[in-house]
C-alpha cells in the first residue's frame, strides 16, 4: 500500500506529514504566503522528503472553511483548490478534504496527558459531545462525539462566526467600539490574532490612551512583562473566550469537556489559567449550575490537526 500524506492548512501555515501504519512522521511547516497553491507547497514537501508525484496513494487535507463540492476556497489565505485538478496534478488516487476543526477535534483522540493543562476540574461524560475551540488566524470551533463502535465523529461547523456575546456594560462598550470600525462583530472579530490587536485598540480608545503596540505578539509580550494595559486586554480576551465556549457547551450539551486549542492562548498559558475565563465560562444565569463538573483543558500539543487528519483518513 502506498504511503499517505496528511495536511493541516490554516491561514498562515500549512503543515504536512506522512501517514503510515496509522502513525504520523516527517512533519514540515510551510508558510502559505510563499506558495501559489496547495499543490505547489505539497510538491516542495515531496521534494524535501525525496518523493515524487505518484508516490502517494491518498491525501487528507484539513482546511479552514466549509467543504462542499469540487471547488474549495480557503477562508484565511489566497489558496484555491479543485479536487479533480489536485488529484490529476499530484497523481493522487484519493483526496479527503475535511474542515480544519473537524481534524482538530479528531486530533483530541490522540492527545497525551503531558500535552494539556487543566483549566476547570471535572470528569468528561462518555458519549456526550466535547467542544473544541481555538483562536488562531481565525476562530475555529468543532464538536467531538464518541460512537458506540469505538469510532469518533467530528461535527464540522462555523461556530467562530457567531455573534460576539457580552456579559456586562463594559463589554457592551467594547463591542460597540469595534462595531464602529468593522460593522458586524463576530466572535472571530475579537478571538483571533487580528482580533487581539482590534481588542487592544478598542480598549485604548475607550480609556483615552494612544495605542503604541502594533501586533498581537507585541501585546502578548507586553502582558507577560507586566504592562497593565496589555494585561487588561489579555484578561478581556480570556473572558470573551469563556463566554463563547460556554455558549457552545449549552448549545451542544457539551458535557464531554472543552478543549482550548490554537496557537494564541498557549503563548500566555499562565495568564490564561489565572484569568476570568472560568468565571465567564459558567456565568449563564439560571443555567450556571450546568457547568459544574465539566472539565476544560488547554491543549499545548503542536500538531493535533495533522493527527486528526490521519485519524479521519484511517476511519475512511
Amino acid at each position: 500500500m502506498k504511503r499517505a500524506l496528511v495536511g493541516d492548512i490554516g491561514g498562515t501555515n500549512a503543515r504536512f506529514a506522512l501517514w503510515e501504519n496509522n502513525r504520523m512522521h516527517s512533519v514540515q511547516v510551510f508558510a502559505t504566503a510563499d506558495y501559489t497553491s496547495p499543490e505547489q507547497a505539497i510538491g516542495a514537501y515531496l521534494l524535501a522528503q525525496g518523493l515524487v508525484r505518484g508516490d502517494l496513494g491518498a491525501v487528507c487535507l484539513a482546511v479552514a472553511g466549509p467543504v462542499n463540492g469540487d471547488a474549495f476556497r480557503f477562508t484565511n489565505n489566497h489558496w484555491r483548490l479543485s479536487r479533480e485538478a489536485f488529484c490529476k496534478t499530484l497523481h493522487i488516487e484519493q483526496l479527503l478534504l475535511i474542515n480544519d476543526f473537524t481534524a482538530m477535534a479528531l486530533g483530541m483522540t490522540r492527545l497525551q496527558p503531558h500535552e494539556c493543562l487543566g483549566v476547570c476540574p471535572g470528569q468528561a461524560e462518555a458519549r456526550r459531545p466535547a467542544v473544541v475551540i481555538g483562536p488562531g488566524t481565525g476562530l475555529g470551533v468543532g464538536t467531538l462525539l464518541g460512537l458506540d463502535d469505538g469510532r469518533w465523529m467530528a461535527l464540522p461547523g462555523e461556530g467562530g462566526h457567531v455573534d460576539l456575546p457580552v456579559g456586562d456594560a463594559r463589554e457592551a462598550q467594547i463591542r460597540q467600539q469595534i462595531a464602529n470600525e468593522t460593522g458586524h462583530v463576530s466572535a472571530e472579530t475579537v478571538l483571533s490574532g487580528g482580533g487581539l490587536l482590534r481588542l487592544y485598540q478598542a480598549i485604548c480608545a475607550l480609556d483615552g490612551q494612544a495605542p503604541v503596540l502594533q501586533s498581537p505578539a507585541a501585546i502578548t509580550d507586553a502582558a507577560l512583562a507586566g504592562d497593565a494595559l496589555a494585561l487588561a486586554v489579555i484578561e478581556q480576551f480570556c473572558r470573551f473566550l469563556g463566554r463563547v465556549a460556554g455558549n457552545n457547551v449549552l448549545t451542544l450539551g457539551g458535557r464531554g469537556g472543552v478543549y482550548i486549542v490554537g496557537g494564541i492562548v498557549p503563548r500566555f498559558a499562565e495568564l490564561f489559567l489565572r484569568s476570568g475565563f472560568a468565571e465567564s465560562f459558567a456565568a449563564k444565569g439560571c443555567m450556571s449550575g450546568y457547568f459544574k463538573g465539566i472539565p476544560v483543558w488547554l491543549v499545548t500539543a503542536e500538531f493535533s490537526g495533522l493527527l486528526g487528519a490521519g485519524v479521519a483518513l484511517q476511519q475512511s
